[in-house]
């Protein structure tokens, strides 16, 4: 008979579906090549092996056939059906010039090992990383997450994958005033019976006031499964848009005022609306030079550890100079000026 498939996978004869692929996991993830760097002539040979006694003895034609004729009669090196073989047999096998014959060419074993574990290199790390993508869902802006890679979980786990670090962009305003952000993801996990399935989730962020960039939002193993390792850990790092009115320096918040050279003499009145929808009127009534700052307390960024503080709003001018006078505003400013 050639190869003993069922010795390969180490089944009886009567082995169900779910018996086989049992076996098939079992083996083929002891076997890889890629966990077997110090004898991998030997693993690839073996893992090759096991992938191919699998796809014949799940495929109930190539059963049929192996059973009836061994390996030589996937081979087509046997009769055809109608000269004694099976019954219904003549479906397996195609007729030519030559006699019919049943040709059996084996799938490639890393394909038949990605169907089972999403990957045919689990060992190599989590693979192609994650994917984003904007949709609104209801009134919530939800971010839906995919992971490249993974495979089913093995609870022996000797290392834990990297964490999956991802940004969340977030407004000026919802970093002043606290918002939720909901993030739709899609894993790959091992059910109970050990197939690969995927599910969706919906992860909550409370986005506290005050929360500065680079802030961490961190989901243990929420990654996709794979053999022998820990799920990693999905991390969301806060980020800040860009605003069109105010820029961030820790806790205060940073205007700039465009004002012309007789306001900044004279006088000015700056007319702001806050973060929060409130509007602040500031009169500037010291002479204001290009370094000049008003500064106003607690107007600021809400502190991260005490939102009930605040830092301050510091308010910037950019002076627009003349660009030229006659001679009589010349004089005119001199007079007034006291030179």
């Amino acid at each position: 008979m050639g190869i003993d498939y069922y010795k390969v996978l180490q089944v009886d004869r009567n082995a169900k579906d779910d018996d086989l692929k049992k076996a098939y996991r079992k083996l083929a993830m002891k076997w890889h090549p890629d966990k077997n760097p110090n004898n991998k002539k030997e693993a690839e040979a073996k893992f090759k092996q096991i992938s191919e006694a699998y796809e014949v003895l799940s495929d109930p034609q190539k059963k049929e056939i192996y059973d009836q004729y061994g390996e030589e009669g996937l081979k087509g090196q046997v009769p055809p059906p109608d000269t004694g073989g099976p019954a219904g047999g003549a479906s397996f096998f195609s007729t030519g010039d030559r006699s019919s014959t049943f040709r059996f060419n084996p799938r490639n074993a890393e394909d038949i090992y990605a169907e089972f574990f999403g990957s045919s290199n689990p060992f190599g790390g989590m693979g192609g990383g994650p994917r984003f993508s904007s949709s609104i869902f209801g009134d919530d802006i939800f971010t839906s997450f995919r992971e490249s890679g993974g495979g089913s979980m093995n609870q022996a786990s000797s290392r834990k994958a990297a964490p999956i670090e991802n940004r969340l962009p977030c407004s000026l305003e919802d970093l002043y005033k606290g918002t939720t952000k909901k993030m739709k993801i899609s894993r790959e996990v091992s059910d109970t019976t050990g197939k690969i399935v995927t599910v969706e989730e919906i992860l909550t962020i409370d986005i506290k006031p005050g929360w500065k960039k680079g802030t961490k939002i961190t989901f243990p193993e929420k990654g996709n499964e794979q053999p022998n390792v820990i799920p990693a850990d999905l991390v969301f790092i806060i980020d800040e848009k860009p605003h069109s009115v105010f820029t961030r320096d820790g806790n205060d918040l940073i205007v700039t005022q465009k004002i012309s050279l007789a306001e900044a003499l004279t006088g000015y009145t700056v007319h702001l609306n806050t973060l929060d929808g409130r509007s602040l009127t500031i009169p500037i009534n010291n002479v204001v030079n290009p370094s000049y700052e008003e500064v106003v307390p607690r107007e600021g960024m809400p502190m991260q550890k005490d939102p009930t503080k605040k830092g301050s709003l510091r308010i910037k001018f950019n002076i627009k100079f003349p660009s030229r006078l006659t001679t009589e505003q010349k004089a005119g400013i001199k007079k007034l000026l006291g030179q």
